[in-house]
């Protein structure tokens, strides 16, 4: 699933061929993806004027003056600018045509979304995907202190805390598994254990971790690809996931694997007490 850094990418890579575009047309395929597609939203689009290109969490938000489109792109759905004479394919759900470009959906299992949030509606932050989203892990309300002020009552794992959302949005089971080990925390610690040092160092590792996944375009284990076509190349500096079994690339000792969540966990029995 495309996580944090991959959709920031995305967004990164879309924006400057959205932002102060007039939508020409909306080309809508199938009747939705994990929802239904909003009713009219074509009729709601044409002639309107992107706004900005935002996130939350892993949210792309197209805004409008009068509303805000809202994506996600599921467990394994890109978007990429192409021109717009560009042939659907098979699992192309959803264009946003934008003069000689358009905005391509592609989501092969259909676990993505296409939404509509109205500006009568209020604040898009309220709508009920977003509104229970915690802090943004690269902007200044992210803090050690919040991690600890939020776990003081939280007795399972560390781990799971973080892919809960609640407390920080974006760090999924990639970016959790690198920050923990960056950040010398053993992935099945109870949260209410991390004292406030260690969470210093936690909430440290997780900026970093992120930063740099974004810099080098994302992660790619399967089919995510940015705007451009590209692949990330982030997979290529992990220090534990996806590496049981191999040598720690500090101490040398064996990168071990277990299930926590019905996902997969990995660490360095020395470097994460």
């Amino acid at each position: 699933m495309p996580e944090l850094p991959e959709v920031e990418v995305t967004r990164r890579g879309v924006a400057p061929h959205l932002e102060g575009r007039i939508v020409t047309d909306v080309k809508l395929r199938h009747t939705g993806l994990r929802w239904p597609f909003p009713q009219g939203l074509a009729e709601r689009l044409r002639g309107m004027r992107v706004h900005s290109a935002g996130r939350r969490g892993k949210y792309l938000l197209i805004r409008f003056d009068h509303g805000t489109l809202i994506l996600h792109l599921g467990m394994s759905g890109h978007l990429r600018v192409l021109p717009s004479a560009t042939p659907a394919q098979k699992h192309d759900h959803f264009d946003l045509v934008l003069g000689d470009e358009l905005l391509r959906l592609t989501d092969p299992r259909r676990f993505g979304a296409v939404l509509w949030h109205a500006a009568s509606d209020g604040d898009v932050a309220g709508h009920m995907l977003l509104r229970g989203l915690g802090a943004e892990p690269l902007e200044a309300g992210f803090t050690a202190q919040l991690l600890y002020r939020m776990t003081r009552k939280r007795s399972a794992p560390i781990k799971q805390v973080l892919l809960a959302g609640d407390i920080v949005v974006g760090v999924g089971n990639i970016y959790a598994s690198e920050s923990l080990f960056k950040a010398g925390i053993n992935p099945r610690t109870p949260a209410h254990r991390i004292g406030l040092q260690r969470y210093e160092k936690l909430a440290q590792a997780i900026r970093e971790t992120l930063a740099a996944a974004i810099e080098k375009g994302g992660s790619t284990l399967r089919d995510f690809l940015a705007a451009d076509g590209q692949p990330g190349y982030f997979q290529q500096s992990y220090f534990v996931y996806d590496r049981a079994g191999s040598p720690c690339r500090i101490c040398g000792a064996e990168v071990r694997q277990f299930r926590q969540g019905q996902r997969s966990t990995f660490y360095c029995v020395n470097c994460q007490k």
